[in-house]
C-alpha cells in the first residue's frame, strides 16, 4: 500500500501560482510512477501531469504545458506541482497519484494504483 497526502491548495487570482506538494509513506516511493489529475465540478477527472520512477521523463496535458511543471524527490518522497500563470478554468481538486514504476509513463486513471484525498484549488477572476 502507498498513502498519498496532498497539500498546497488554495484560492489565488488569476495570473498568480501555486504549489502543491504530495507526500507518499508505505512502499518505495521510487519504484512508482507519479502523476496529477484535477477534477473540476460536473467535469470528469482529468491528466495533469506526470513523471516517471527517476525523473527522466514528464508529460503534461497541453493545457497546463509551460505554466505547470511536476518534479519529485525521492530522497523526501515528495511529489510537487508547480502551478504558474493560473486561470480560473485551472480550478479543480487536485489529486496525486501514484502508478507501477515497471509500466509505462500512463495519463489515464486506470495507469495509477494509489490515490490522495484531494486539495481544492480556486482561481478567481
Amino acid at each position: 500500500q502507498v498513502q498519498l497526502v496532498e497539500s498546497g491548495g488554495g484560492l489565488v487570482q488569476a495570473g498568480g501560482s501555486l504549489r502543491l506538494s504530495c507526500a507518499a509513506s508505505g512502499r518505495t516511493f521510487s519504484r512508482y510512477h507519479m502523476g496529477w489529475f484535477r477534477q473540476a465540478p460536473g467535469k470528469e477527472r482529468e491528466f495533469v501531469a506526470a513523471i516517471s520512477t527517476g525523473a527522466a521523463i514528464t508529460r503534461y496535458v497541453d493545457s497546463v504545458k509551460g505554466r505547470f511543471t511536476i518534479s519529485r524527490d525521492n530522497a523526501k518522497s515528495t511529489v510537487d506541482l508547480q502551478m504558474n500563470s493560473l486561470k480560473p478554468e485551472d480550478t479543480a481538486v487536485y489529486y496525486c497519484a501514484a502508478g507501477p514504476g515497471v509500466a509505462g509513463l500512463g495519463y489515464r486513471s486506470y495507469d495509477y494504483n494509489y490515490w490522495g484525498q484531494g486539495t481544492q484549488v480556486t482561481v478567481s477572476s
